[in-house]
């Protein structure tokens, strides 16, 4: 659940950020064990892997044989509260390992388009593709596999393209491209890093580097290898994965998870500091958002560390970004969410919403009702009080009628826009008086 929809249905809630460092530190036994099975571990986050296994399901004698192996392991360093699944791709095995049951929980795929075909259409993870297939009358994986590739492409463009190679078995599959000799960064120290937090402001560096450099071919990774050489001569590598391409701050964030899982967790660590760090991009593919004419990415980036540092500084709640919703009073018209989040729209905006005040909305809608002063002629109004002044009302709408919810002790009340010479005011009517509702622009 979102955290503001949580806080909606019960605001004292109290909320904990979550700490992917942390996590990272318990889940790394979790990958060593696996690792000292299967050298290639390829982590997603933490609490999700991918293994390849074709070298390893013929050492160990098969794939129920290595599956017994991974299990054994993973509950000796971990207990109870795993799942783990066995098919032909990352997509097939991480549902395989959700659909996991039994003790252990594993599931093995037998037929692996026949598992696709079974899954429902919410699979492929996008919402609003997911909602019009559905309209569409496409509930499952196999219906969406069995349409013709070009003609999903053609409807639904590259999110639809994906869709259909997900659903028809077929996973993502590297771009082969010219790229630079070898876009590997490393970065040596000297004397070596004992702080966690520079080696993490380096690894910054080291991935904002990174991501100019594949930029300018117009690639990205979709996996990178960190590796960690301490000065005792132990070098340490782990591999991570993603299911879009990663930018400068995902990397980042990823290397400073592992840094601290390698730091702090169960292990041999990096013992008198780090002397050497190294990030090696891998599966490198230019699948991603096509940049708009003129657009500048850099100065996208630089705004989203601008806005993540204010709120750093002002609280989750007190960034916010407006989003608008249905609703009757221009006030209910828009949804306040942080900044950051998904918007909850609880109120659909396309819906008809008879008795809403005509357009355009007001620019400004105070949180507060303030008195205003009115002067009325015959129910009509004729001059309006702008702090030790009074302008003539050029011209004026309404009014519409308000019944109040009377449940929550409101009055009825009629609502008038005013045209003045110095602005334009939607005004609130009742019997107790004039009161400002809003400000147009």
């Amino acid at each position: 659940m979102r955290r503001s929809e949580a806080e909606g249905i019960c605001p004292r809630v109290i909320s904990i950020e979550r700490d992917r460092s942390a996590e990272m530190i318990a889940f790394e036994r979790v990958v060593a064990a696996v690792e000292d099975l299967i050298p290639r571990v390829e982590v997603v986050e933490p609490g999700l892997i991918f293994v390849p296994v074709a070298g390893a399901v013929a050492y160990y004698g098969g794939e129920r044989s290595l599956v017994e192996r991974v299990v054994k392991e993973i509950d000796r360093v971990a207990g109870d509260g795993f799942r783990v699944g066995l098919a032909d791709g990352p997509f097939a095995a991480k549902h395989a390992a959700e659909a996991a049951s039994g003790v252990p929980p594993v599931y093995v795929v037998e037929d692996n388009a026949a598992f696709l075909a079974s899954l429902d259409i919410s699979a492929v993870g996008r919402e609003e593709l997911v909602a019009t297939f559905r309209w569409l009358g496409i509930s499952t994986l196999g219906e969406l596999a069995g349409l013709p590739g070009s003609a999903v492409t053609s409807r639904f463009g590259p999110a639809g393209a994906d869709a259909h190679r997900l659903a028809s078995g077929r996973d993502r599959e590297p771009n082969p491209r010219e790229l630079p000799a070898d876009p590997t960064v490393v970065e040596r120290f000297s004397p070596p890093l004992e702080d966690l937090d520079q080696a993490a402001f380096v690894a910054r560096s080291m991935a904002g580097r990174l991501i100019s450099t594949l930029a300018s071919v117009g690639a990205a990774p979709f996996r990178i290898v960190v590796e960690a050489e301490a000065a005792d001569g132990t070098v340490r590598s782990r591999t991570w994965r993603s299911a879009d391409p990663l930018d400068d701050r995902a990397i980042a964030d990823r290397v400073r998870w592992q840094l601290r899982a390698w730091v702090d967790g169960v292990g041999a660590g990096i013992r008198g500091g780090l002397v050497a760090l190294r990030i090696e991009p891998a599966d490198l593919s230019g699948t991603g958002r096509q940049l708009a004419l003129g657009e500048d990415s850099h100065a996208a980036a630089e705004t989203h560390r601008a806005l993540t540092e204010a709120q750093a500084i002002v609280g989750a709640d007190g960034f916010l970004q407006a989003h608008p919703q249905g609703g009757r009073e221009p006030g209910e018209q828009v949804a306040w969410h942080r900044w950051g989040e998904d918007p909850v729209v609880r109120r659909d905006p396309e819906a008809p919403w008879p008795g809403r005040i005509p357009g355009p909305s007001p620019a400004l809608v105070p949180p507060d009702r303030r008195p205003l002063h009115v002067e009325w002629d015959g129910g009509m109004p004729v001059r309006v009080r702008l702090g030790t002044r009074w302008v003539e009302v050029r011209s004026w709408a309404g009014p519409w009628r308000r019944v109040g919810r009377w449940w929550r002790g409101e009055d009825p009340r009629d609502q008038y826009q005013i045209v003045t010479s110095a602005g334009a005011f939607l005004c609130e009517v009742d019997d107790d008086g004039t009161w400002l509702a809003g400000i147009y622009d």
